[in-house]
């Protein structure tokens, strides 16, 4: 092979690496592509199968905060299991966020698991509920995450590393402002 050809194929191998995140680190503005596994401090698969996420590093709140510091620094490949406490994820259990509200002002199609922004029948306060209860006469309903309260177990993988574009960066911190 002439010269010019493998220095060009030397190139072009390399090109790829760096697209493909090769060689990369994570770091602040840099888009991470995790797969993950997510379990109970029991062991017990809380997800049936891998999931995936695509978040921009850098404190953008889009992943837990212990999840974006064990994998700064980190490259393509890299995987960890990271043990998170409920104050690290979704909070405690909060029995003030358990509402019960009247049968009549719900639709007549309900069942539990459906969710609704606010408690039907009383002011907006902005929190999502989840309906876990049904009686003829009662609705119970629960502001609470369904896995508050509850240390999880995240296994991951580091499958993609990629530069975020100034857009990008500007577009994740517009995305953060308060509406």
């Amino acid at each position: 092979m002439p010269t010019h050809e493998l220095v060009y194929t030397q190139f072009a191998n390399r090109s790829q690496d760096i697209h493909r995140g090769r060689g990369m680190q994570i770091e602040k503005n840099v888009w991470v592509t995790v797969r993950y596994r997510l379990y109970d401090s029991q062991g017990e698969a809380i997800e049936e199968g891998e999931r995936e996420v695509t978040y921009l590093q850098g404190g953008y709140g889009s992943v837990f905060e212990k999840i974006e510091t064990a994998l700064l620094g980190k490259t393509l490949g890299y995987s960890t299991s990271l043990y998170l406490e409920p104050d690290d994820t979704f909070g405690d259990y909060d029995a003030e966020l358990l509402k019960m509200a009247a049968r009549d002002v719900f639709p007549d199609a309900l069942e539990p698991g459906m969710t609704f922004e606010s408690v039907p029948g009383e002011p907006a306060d902005g929190e999502l509920y989840t309906v876990t209860d049904i009686t003829d006469e009662v609705v119970i309903l629960d502001g609470n995450h369904p896995l508050a309260g509850m240390s999880l177990r995240f296994d991951l993988e580091v499958d993609d590393l990629r530069a975020a574009s100034d857009e990008e960066v500007a577009a994740e911190i517009e995305r953060q402002k308060p509406d």
